[in-house]
């Protein structure tokens, strides 16, 4: 079941009803969001938010405009209408370097870890620490990369037998625990984790799961966390958003629904009551 943070049940089913949090206590509110592509319609006003500390499961099938509102949040596309708050002010988000300076970073699913590279290697790669030999000529200073990485992937709760493996000789959970703590060194305030789990096996999956409680623990940050599988998402999310067609069409309490529930609901039709609203009607 949840991990029961405190976070206040949602509202009826299928309401479209956001429940109402403090500002004080929201990271990210989006309000009304559209995309457009031309004449395809990707996102309908979509509104969502969450608050500090909140893990957020944000679900829906393949085309329902996950991947698009992740890259709006993300600083690479812009949206058609509608404002992202970040910590109350309304907030244009121009690129990726612009939403990493506020404090959101983005795990995708290909992880954009280099395979040849060590684990240290991958953690610094492109921000390597530099030493001078002779006071003059720039090295890479392997021996403190090696150091802080082993000191981060400690700090964050990371266990691993040596910074020195390669990449491409760890387990799919490993990797991805490296692709995230690499996302976490810049200490963000809102994390996004693109289908994390997918394509891992139970044991990995459970260990990607306690390394985002653990991170939730040590470092207070926000986790929007996509998933597929509904099982994955009552073990570590306070809230659940399923999105459809655009649309966020339920938002509720992992403590105030179970699992059969939630597919019985979207079984039953959430995303047809959804898709039978005009375009740009919101949520």
């Amino acid at each position: 079941m949840s991990s029961g943070n405190g976070a206040a049940p949602g509202p009826p089913p299928g309401s479209g009803v956001v429940p109402a949090l403090g500002d004080a206590a929201l990271l990210l509110r989006a309000e009304g969001v559209t995309k457009n592509y031309g004449p395809s319609i990707v996102l309908r006003g979509l509104d969502l938010q969450i608050a500090r500390g909140e893990v957020l499961a944000l679900v829906g099938d393949n085309g329902a405009g996950k991947s698009t509102f992740i890259k709006i949040l993300s600083g690479f596309h812009a949206p058609t209408s509608g404002t992202l708050y970040w910590e109350g002010r309304a907030t244009v988000l121009t690129s990726p370097t612009q939403a990493r300076a506020l404090g959101i970073e983005t795990v995708y699913q290909d992880l954009a870890l280099v395979n040849d590279l060590t684990v240290a290697q991958n953690m610094f790669l492109g921000r390597e620490p530099i030493k001078r030999v002779l006071g003059v000529l720039p090295l890479t200073d392997a021996k403190a990369m090696r150091l802080r990485t082993r000191e981060f992937l400690d700090q964050v709760g990371i266990r691993l037998a040596s910074v020195d493996s390669l990449v491409r000789d760890l387990s799919g959970g490993q990797r991805q625990s490296i692709a995230v703590a690499r996302a976490m060194q810049s200490q963000p305030k809102l994390l996004i984790m693109d289908e994390p789990l997918a394509a891992l096996g139970v044991r990995e999956g459970a260990h990607v799961l306690d390394l985002v409680q653990e991170i939730r623990r040590r470092r207070e940050v926000s986790i929007i966390l996509i998933v597929h599988n509904y099982s994955q998402i009552f073990q570590v999310c306070d809230r659940i958003n399923f999105l459809f067609a655009g649309e966020i069409v339920l938002d509720v309490a992992t403590s105030a629904i179970t699992e059969e529930e939630l597919i019985r609901m979207v079984k039953a039709g959430l995303g047809a009551q959804a898709a039978a609203r005009p375009a740009g009607s919101g949520s």
